[in-house]
């Protein structure tokens, strides 16, 4: 047995980003997983009082790599006298969900919506998602390991895998079956975009349970890396493309994982996310909403909610401020971030008496309660998608990014634009005046007109994103690309200097 550290293996381009640990497929090896899901079992993971036995949950996406990763991770069970429960290729909330009412930790191999060569892991506590104080003693565990049990950082002798336990699929299936009602979207026509999810069978099933009527497209055996904070021009065509051809009511899909959603109109006109978020929170009655500090504004503007907490980009944020709120009493609680994905902080009902519906509480990203949500909604209010944006203040959000950017330039980049004199109003001077600057999470100006440009380094991947707000959405896709642009631009120089 030889002491390997954690932080050695970040080193080696595998380490935690704003969700879980990510990495290169190169990267992630047999060892490297081993040596991360040994350290969330010694550090995080407590045996069970009683002596009996220790149990983790275990899931993944449908990424090439991800059979291989989960073997890693059930080896590094097997070696800690843990036994592996395998559920499968499901939702990143599927398995949070079961893990949390089976009081089960949680281990999901996944990359979410970043590239097919690139991949991740997750880790959840009986109770959730793990917090950015959990991440850090990962990160600082020393693991003893068996190096004559890999060779070139593969496992020599990966054990055969489980049997697939289908309870957390199921369990999480029943959870909108049962908080919905029977025949609530009967007569609706809806879309989904398969593609690679690994909620695309599920997604249909539950919407054909509620009485859609529900046609299939795009379904494909290569992983396609759907993000729905940058989504392509191609994608938005073929969605209008999709609508109009199929006489769709709404287009629905997900990400790789199912944690952020994808929902477009009867137009074929994608929803932003925190949009989405926005009117889910709306819907489930939520007195307190918790979202980053790159969310719309329009949450603030809307008037509806008592209490707008914001907070860094990252879903442990996000769930920190859920529980802070939901101690001081100001529930029903809900999160949401960006791209969409949902989080539910406190428990929710909705109806009366004897039809009252309940919905527990679900502390991670979740992609099928926003677009359940949104579609009972319009349905609820005799209204089409593109209507219930109606009343919602005009502020409009874009989001693009510019990949195979080094993290380390971005960083670079935005230290100069903060710290020498006059290179944050020299930068902006084409947009007009700096009327506020934010530094929660990487730069967020303000300019004096109301628009605001947010520069931030991805915390998955080597990427520049830019987040963009405005009075319309052609001002704000503007914003966004000219955020870009220049930012790459103002990078050579800085690299020329």
């Amino acid at each position: 047995m030889v002491q390997v550290p954690i932080r050695s293996l970040a080193q080696g381009g595998a380490g935690f980003g704003t969700s879980g640990v990510r990495g290169t497929v190169e990267a992630l090896t047999d060892r490297v997983c081993f040596a991360y899901a040994a350290a969330f079992l010694d550090t995080i993971v407590e045996r069970d009082a009683s002596g009996g036995e220790r149990v983790v949950a275990i899931g993944h996406d449908l990424r090439p790599s991800s059979p291989r990763m989960v073997a890693a991770c059930v080896a590094a069970c097997e070696a800690r006298r843990t036994r592996a429960v395998l559920c499968g290729a499901l939702p990143t909330p599927a398995l949070a969900h079961h893990a949390i009412r089976r009081a089960l930790p949680a281990i999901m191999v996944t990359g979410s919506h970043i590239p097919f060569d690139r991949n991740g892991i997750k880790f959840y506590r009986s109770t959730g998602e793990i917090s950015k104080d959990d991440e850090t003693a990962i990160a600082e565990a020393v693991v003893a390991l068996d190096e004559g049990a890999f060779r070139g950082g593969m496992l020599r002798a990966p054990s055969p895998l489980p049997d697939v336990d289908p309870a957390a699929r199921e369990l999480y299936r029943a959870r909108y079956l049962s908080f919905f009602r029977p025949g609530l979207l009967r007569g609706k026509r809806v879309g989904v975009y398969e593609h690679s999810s690994v909620a695309r069978d599920l997604c249909g099933e539950v919407l054909r349970e509620l009485g859609a009527e529900v046609v299939s497209l795009g379904r494909t055996d290569t992983f396609v890396p759907i993000d729905t904070e940058a989504v392509s021009e191609a994608d938005e065509r073929q969605a209008r493309a999709w609508t109009s051809a199929h006489r769709l009511d709404a287009l629905v899909s997900t990400d790789g994982d199912a944690d952020r959603p994808l929902v477009a109109d009867e137009t074929g006109r994608l929803f932003r996310g925190d949009t989405v978020g926005m009117l889910c929170a709306a819907f489930l009655g939520a007195r307190t909403v918790v979202t980053p500090v790159s969310s719309n504004t329009a949450v603030e503007r809307w008037g509806v909610f008592r209490s707008v907490v914001r907070t860094r980009i990252g879903s442990p944020y996000v769930l920190a401020a859920m529980a802070d709120a939901a101690r001081g009493g100001d529930a029903p609680v809900a999160g949401y971030e960006a791209n969409g994905g949902f989080l539910l902080g406190s428990p929710v009902h909705r109806g009366d008496g004897d039809s009252e519906r309940a919905l527990a509480a679900l502390p991670t990203r979740d992609a099928l309660l926003p677009i359940l949500s949104l579609l009972a909604m319009a349905t609820e209010s005799g209204r089409s998608l593109s209507q219930l944006t109606a009343d919602l203040p005009a502020r409009h959000t874009a989001s693009d990014r510019l990949q195979d950017f080094a993290t380390g330039r971005s960083r670079a980049l935005l230290d100069h634009l903060a710290a020498a004199p006059g290179a944050l109003a020299s930068f902006f001077a084409e947009l007009g005046e700096v009327s506020g600057v934010n530094q929660v999470d990487g730069l967020r100006v303000t300019l004096a007109g109301g628009d605001i440009v947010h520069l931030r380094p991805s915390g998955n991947a080597p990427e520049l994103r830019c987040y963009a707000e405005a009075g319309t959405p052609e001002r704000a896709l503007e914003l966004s690309r000219w955020g870009l642009r220049s930012a790459a631009a103002k990078s050579r120089t800085l690299g020329d200097a």
